[in-house]
């Protein structure tokens, strides 16, 4: 059962009916008349081999408020490409993929390196600024969700969920994050998020004082959840980062462009599993150890936008201050596990908690070093500007290549 409790500065949306599902879908099947809705689906064409995204389209299928779905396929050959479309032919909404790395898309990249308005690196965040553009462009959607492809545990009642708040028209919403607790074989998942971001604020918070913002990321129960929705207007204007701070930065710019009051953060599961990054701790350019960086970067570079000076000093007393906060949150997560009879590696935990202070220092370093660093990706606003037939040409290219 779900708790109802309200606290921070966004409004939290509970789960506390588990067969509300059907009512759900009926009403969103009325709202989509006045508010289409469309789902972006970001995935590597190996997550087309693994074991989630079968399950994941046959559940969307039978949803039937959506107006269009929008897969970004990246990492695929032409023969891979071909193999997609076959894939996602059962599925009986309008749907379009966006082949990344085809030529024509390849083409239109290139004429926006040219105008300086391209995405510098490949991976999620350029998926998504694409499949948004591409939304823009269709013109068929007023909402847009996201999540991500490879879920297990996925079923319809997560999507419905996350569509709600944007689209109930007595809703004054603009954007909605979807949380959830991670758990799988009796065990305590999500560290990055347990370990590193939630003990990072706690501790930003002691060494700056209270900052809107950083009350703000810390009132999101699980601010690192790759599913949210957003109504359109707000899709245009937002920077969206292309590393692994992808979804602190969405964050960071829903805190820039909108009040508190029209962001909220929605339960849309039991319990969520997904597949795991390995910890890389003897790699800080991969898994774990590089998202821990490139979040903590995230943080550092907003809290600058704010007026906030960072100093190497701030930094060696962040790294104290949230050590402390981390093995307390270890010792809460143990008791906690214990009364659930869950399984809890204490020693394993602490271990994460001492990498990831090492990586905190690291990213303080990366970030002095380079403080004008800016890995956002333009929003569609400034593309528009540089390039006036962007979403024409995206267009034709994605029709061009589903034909």
């Amino acid at each position: 059962m779900s708790d109802f409790f309200q606290n921070g500065s966004i409004t939290t949306l509970h789960r506390l009916d588990k067969e509300h599902t059907l009512e759900m879908e009926s009403e969103l099947k009325e709202f989509a008349k006045h508010r289409p809705m469309g789902l972006v689906l970001p995935s590597l064409f190996s997550e087309l081999e693994g074991p989630a995204l079968k399950s994941i389209i046959q559940e969307i299928s039978k949803v039937d408020y959506i107006d269009e779905i929008i897969i970004g396929l990246d990492r695929a050959s032409e023969e891979q490409f071909e193999y997609a479309k076959s894939f996602f032919s059962e599925l009986p909404q309008h749907y379009r993929i966006l082949w990344n790395d085809g030529p024509r898309l390849r083409q239109l990249n290139s004429k926006l390196i040219e105008q300086g308005v391209a995405p510098k690196e490949s991976g999620k965040g350029r998926n998504v600024w694409f499949c948004y553009g591409y939304a823009i462009a269709s013109g068929r959607s007023e909402a847009i969700a996201l999540h991500d492809c490879d879920i297990l545990t996925y079923n319809r009642e997560l999507l419905a969920r996350l569509f709600y708040p944007v689209a109930n028209p007595a809703f004054n919403f603009e954007f909605c994050k979807g949380y959830y607790y991670r758990m799988a074989d009796k065990k305590i998942n999500g560290r990055v998020c347990r370990l590193l971001v939630t003990p990072l604020l706690r501790a930003l918070k002691k060494v700056l004082g209270p900052l809107d913002y950083l009350e703000y990321l810390d009132s999101f129960r699980y601010p690192l959840s790759g599913e949210f929705a957003t109504r359109m207007d707000t899709i245009k204007e937002i920077r969206i980062p292309s590393d692994w701070g992808l979804e602190i930065g969405v964050l960071s710019e829903m805190y820039r462009n909108q009040s508190s009051k029209h962001i909220c953060q929605v339960e849309i599961a039991d319990a969520y599993d997904h597949k795991h990054q390995s910890l890389s701790a003897d790699d800080h350019d991969t898994g774990l150890s590089k998202m821990s960086i490139d979040i903590s970067k995230a943080i550092f570079r907003k809290l600058a936008t704010e007026g906030v000076v960072l100093s190497k000093e701030a930094f060696r007393s962040l790294k104290a201050t949230y050590y402390r906060e981390a093995l307390d949150t270890v010792e809460a997560y143990y008791s906690d596990a214990c009364i659930n009879g869950l399984k809890f590696d204490r020693h394993q935990e602490e271990k994460t908690v001492e990498l990831f202070a090492k990586l905190l220092i690291k990213a303080g370093d990366d970030f002095m070093d380079k403080p004008s660093e800016t890995p956002f990706i333009p929003s569609w606003n400034r593309v528009v500007g540089a390039v006036p037939e962007v979403f024409e040409l995206l267009r034709e290219a994605v029709e061009a290549d589903n034909a």
